[in-house]
Parts: C-alpha cells; structure tokens; sequence
C-alpha cells in the first residue's frame, strides 16, 4: 500500500507562523510560547500526519529566530529516576544535551536551562554542573508553594516570586522541555509574574500540535493522541470553556481542561485585571487542522500508530515499563478504531518467516525469528534469523537486493568478512553466537562494498528504506534497534525476546 501525502506542511509553517506573531502583537512586551510536544524529531506528528515535517517547528523558529529566545525545562525527578525518551532510548537529561547541540546545529542557541522542583537532588546537581561547566546558564526552581489551590501563595514572594527570574532578550520566549510535566507551564508563569512585578506586560500562549482542536473529538488523530499519552492517561473532551463562551464545539484534553480555571485565577492576579482568555483552546496557537488536506489518508496513518501503539506498550510492558492498564488501554483504542494488530501489513508476513526458520531448523541456538518490511511501493520483504545472521539483518539484505535488482542467489557479504566477524565475535570475544545483529551487517556490507560492485549497489539503496514499516517476532537486540533507528524505519516488534541473542548482544 503506497503512502499518501495528507499534510501541506508549508500551508501549515506559513498559518502556524503568522498565528504565533498575531498573538505576540497583543502583548507590548513579551509573549512566553509553550511548547508542547516535541520542538525537533516529532516522529508522532509525521506518522499520524503523513506529508508533516518532523522537524517542521524548528524551522518556524529559523523563521523567527532574530526575535525568539529559547528556554528549555527539565523536571530534577525525571533526571534523577533517568526517565527514557522512548523514541531514542536515551534518558531525559542526555535528550536535553542533545537538543542543545541540534538547536545549535540549527543555527539557534539556547537561552537558558530551567530545572525544575529542584531539591537538589544527586543526579539533578550532577547534571546542572555538567552544563555551567559547558558554559550553559541553569536555574533552578523548586515546587511552587501553594500549587494548585492557594492562588494567594502561588502569586507572592513565597511562589513564583521564589523561583530566580530568567534573563532574556528577545520579545518571543520560547519554553520547550524533553516531554510532559517538565514544568513549562510554571516557568512562563513564573516569568509572567516578575515581568509584572518589573511593570512589563507580558503574556502566555501555548503551542501544542494534539489534540488538533478543529477536527471532530472521535477523529482518528484525536483518538489516537489518547494512545500515544495511554501511560499517563491524556483523554480528549470538548472544551467547556469554550463552548460555554463562544457556542463553539472545539476539542482539548483533560488537563488543560482540569487546570484552565486555576490558571485564568492565577492569571487575573498576575495581571491585576481581566483574564487573557476565556476558555484553554484560545491559549492555543495551533493551526495544525488546517495543513490536512487529504483527511482519508490522514485517518488510515492515525489507525496504523494506533496498532504500532500497541505493540510499542506491549513490549515495554513486557520489560517492565509499562503497566497493564496502559497496554489495555492502548488495545480498547484500536479496537475504537476498528483495527487489529494483523491489519499492519508487516505483522503476519514476520510471524510466517519466524515460522519458515522453524520449519527449516535454521534458526540460532533454538530460537526462531522473523521479521518483514513493506517497501514505499507496499511490496513486502520478508527475513528470518540463522546461525550466520539475526532476522533483521537478513530483511535488510533482501530488501536492498530486491531495489537494486540483485538476484536473491547472490551473496552481498565476502565470506572472508563474515569469517573475521565469526573469529572476532566467537574466537576472541567469547560471544555464544556469531550470528551478526544489523549494526554488524551494515558494517560488513559497507565493507564488502569496497571490493564488490554488487555489495556497492545494494549499499546504496539502503537510504531508501527511511520511513519503511518494518515488524519483528522478537524485541531487538541492542546492535539491531541502533541500525534500524538509523536507517529511519518504523518498527514494532512482537512482545517475545529471543533470550539467547537478547544476552549475547
């Protein structure tokens, strides 16, 4: 099944773009732009939206960079308890210092880190020298006082007024942070507060993509935004507050709901008068809505995260990440949907190829593995495991030979290769196994490239497999899922390890 385009992400970067500087002109000072979900990499966003350009919000920044400082968040306790960003595998506090370089990389600086509820906290101390010493500015703000029932106490000396006030330059603040509850929202009120103090008027909006307020609360790209936050429990709602004030039907979600009448009291005391807003969507400045331009298309990619969704809670469950209830949950919203895990299309060819390395006894130590891929074309390419190779890595030859016309008969790797990687692995290092993970076939292929043509050609289709389906049997082995991350494929992965090639990796 070929994949159409259902987003006109330049229509969405030009109305995103000139809603942000509308906004900002309502304040003669300046304007602090909450950022929700992800500010580079919004992999969600580009699944759920085909034609989105996940790194769409920092090229609005470019946009605006000549009057946007930034201002990234990190809670101390997801610091502390090493939280994953789950679409990188790596902790919070690495995902911070790597947004820093890419912001960078970017052509943009950060203007200051914020870690937030600080109780100074081991890890949090350790992670705030490691920035000063790279000569980055760090605040730190503890747990407001009084937060969330006693405006008095939030808007004082003895809340927000406690909290050390962050220097900027420019009029557009942006407040970004790694993922949810890293306290963006505390620090612009924060900020808002001393501004006000400083008699500057200064103002709040928020950016975040989902749920798309414009598009019908059981759309497919509402509902599943509810599985894509099943772990801490998001739910969509039509926003009361605006119905109520406008006789408009728009679409929000639970906490912003929850929070608006405590934040519009903590607003009118800031400012001394009338609040900003009347209902949490006009806090909003997003325009995401209006960049879908094929809804079918748009609503067929949100019913396939639903199931990646799935599986994704299914293994974390499975390692003990997640709990039951997620994974329950994440199932009752594909079944909402009306899909199953089988309507991806890679699930049933990689349970049969798992299936074929059985019936052939040419598995690894016992255990079977498949996996399959689905082309841009929506051929699909299936590869099962054996002594010489994991399942993954066999897809990836195959589907590399299958574009560059290579018969299947051909060999791309030099057996000379293969038998140093056997010696280095088995010989010398000690592994049970020499059976190569796809990071090690990548390696062997690029090498094999140097002297055969053949190993040439396929070596250079491998950048078309970037955004490709790809389902496995089994969770992958550390050297597996670093190769797929690379290549740019979406993978989900039965719940099973293959407990042997799982420790010997």
């Amino acid at each position: 099944m070929v994949k159409r385009a259902g987003f006109d992400n330049e229509k969405y970067l030009t109305e995103q773009t000139e809603a942000i500087l509308e906004r900002l002109k309502k304040f003669d000072n300046k304007l602090y732009l909450e950022f929700g979900g992800k500010i580079l990499f919004d992999y969600h966003a580009a699944r759920v939206l085909p034609g989105f350009d996940p790194n769409v919000k920092m090229k609005l920044l470019q946009k605006l960079k000549d009057q946007a400082d930034i201002i990234l968040c990190i809670y101390a306790g997801d610091i502390e308890r090493r939280k994953i960003r789950a679409d990188f595998g790596i902790t919070y506090d690495a995902d911070a210092l790597k947004l820093i370089g890419d912001v960078k990389d970017w052509g943009l600086n950060i203007r200051a880190v914020v870690i937030t509820r600080f109780e100074n906290q081991p890890s949090a101390r350790i992670f705030k020298n490691k920035l000063e010493r790279l000569g980055i500015k760090v605040y730190t703000h503890k747990f407001t006082k009084g937060y969330p029932i006693d405006v008095d106490t939030i808007v004082s000396d003895e809340g927000y007024g406690a909290n050390e006030y962050i220097e900027t330059e420019k009029k557009l603040i942006i407040v970004t942070g790694p993922g949810p509850g890293s306290g963006k929202l505390a620090t612009c009120l924060s900020q808002l507060y001393h501004d006000h103090r400083k008699g500057i008027r200064s103002g709040y909006a928020k950016f975040e993509t989902f749920p798309i307020w414009n598009i019908p609360l059981k759309h497919p790209v509402n509902v599943v935004y509810e599985s894509a936050t099943a772990d801490i429990k998001d739910f969509n709602m039509i926003d009361p507050f605006h119905l109520e004030a406008y006789g408009e039907t728009a679409i929000n979600y639970n906490r912003d709901v929850e929070v608006f009448p405590v934040l519009r009291r903590i607003l009118e005391k800031i400012t001394g008068g009338a609040a900003m807003y009347r209902s949490p969507t006009d806090m909003g400045v997003n325009c995401a809505g209006f960049g879908i331009v094929d809804d079918q298309a748009v609503q067929e990619a949100a019913q396939q995260e639903a199931i990646r969704r799935y599986f994704r809670y299914g293994c974390e469950y499975l390692m003990g990440l997640a709990e039951k209830d997620t994974v329950q949950r994440a199932e009752l919203i594909m079944k909402e949907l009306g899909v199953a895990a089988e309507d991806r299309r890679v699930v049933i060819p990689s349970r049969e190829a798992a299936q074929e390395a059985r019936d052939t006894g040419k598995g690894n130590k016992g255990v079977f593995c498949g996996a399959a891929i689905e082309l841009a074309d929506g051929t699909i390419i299936k590869g099962k495991n054996s002594p010489l190779m994991h399942a993954v890595s066999s897809l990836v030859l195959n589907a590399v030979k299958h574009l560059a016309g290579i018969p299947d008969k051909l060999h791309l790797l030099s057996p000379n290769i293969i038998e140093s990687v056997r010696l280095l692995k088995e010989d010398i290092l000690g592994a049970k196994t020499a059976s190569m993970d796809l990071d090690e076939t990548l390696v062997a292929l690029t090498i094999s490239a140097t002297t055969n043509a053949t190993a040439q050609a396929a070596l250079e289709m491998l950048k078309e497999l970037r955004g490709c389906e790809v389902h496995m049997t089994h969770i992958p082995t550390p050297g597996d899922e670093a190769g797929l991350k690379r290549l740019g494929i979406n993978l989900t992965t039965d719940p099973n390890l293959s407990m042997g090639s799982f420790f010997d990796a």
